[in-house]
């Protein structure tokens, strides 16, 4: 059992998906966007979703198409959703399931209070909001000295909100992230396999070792 809610995301093989599965992650989620390079077939991910058991399945969809969007959900029978930055409101809103996660990406010039706006749209129809720093190359150092939105700022939002957090650290940095910033989990991404059924976790065994409940 893990310290705290862990997504895996971009899941591309099974791989990934029995590893995460193992260490009894919360969600695994699947890119299934369009325009996507990493989006995968329908079929895999419906075959993967019965080979493997424990963690929720998330789609990572675009939703600019509402009925395209619904029609993948039915498909795929799913119960967690994962959405981009500028989803709209009402696309929300007319959805029935359980659990939605909206992407937050974090410009480098972005301030706490265009931030804070920006939540306050969506607070009311989503249940998690993950962070991601690492898309545009933050590191928690970056973060610790950044003026307009900084580890402060950060903590203040997680005592309000479901907060999943994707940034740049080490294990001992992840450590002191959850001790002093308090998100409810973090994301990981999946990769690519060095060959077929084989890939190398060391880092990732590094950070879940730390978050293993002793």
């Amino acid at each position: 059992m893990l310290k705290t809610k862990i997504i895996a995301s971009n899941i591309s093989n099974l791989t990934d998906a029995r590893y995460y599965a193992a260490w009894l992650v919360d969600w695994l989620g699947f890119d299934l966007r369009r325009a996507s390079q990493n989006k995968m077939a329908l079929e895999e991910v419906k075959a993967m979703k019965e080979w493997v058991e424990g963690p929720e399945i998330v789609g990572e969809l675009e939703l600019l198409d509402f009925e395209e969007g619904k029609g993948i959900i039915d498909y795929l029978e799913l119960k967690a959703i994962q959405v981009g930055m500028f989803t709209p409101v009402a696309y929300l809103q007319s959805l029935s399931i359980p659990t939605t996660i909206k992407e937050v990406i974090i410009e480098k010039n972005a301030s706490y209070e265009t931030i804070q706006k920006h939540l306050d749209q969506y607070f009311e129809v989503v249940d998690y909001f993950l962070f991601d720093f690492a898309k545009n190359g933050w590191t928690w150092a970056d973060l610790m000295k950044n003026q307009a939105f900084n580890a402060s700022h950060l903590h203040q939002i997680c005592q309000k909100m479901n907060v999943l957090l994707r940034i740049q650290a080490t294990p001992s940095e992840t450590a002191a992230i959850l001790t002093n910033i308090q998100p409810v989990g973090l994301s990981i991404r999946g990769g690519v396999e060095e060959k077929i059924g084989y890939k190398s976790f060391e880092e990732v065994d590094e950070l879940f070792e730390m978050l293993e409940e002793k």
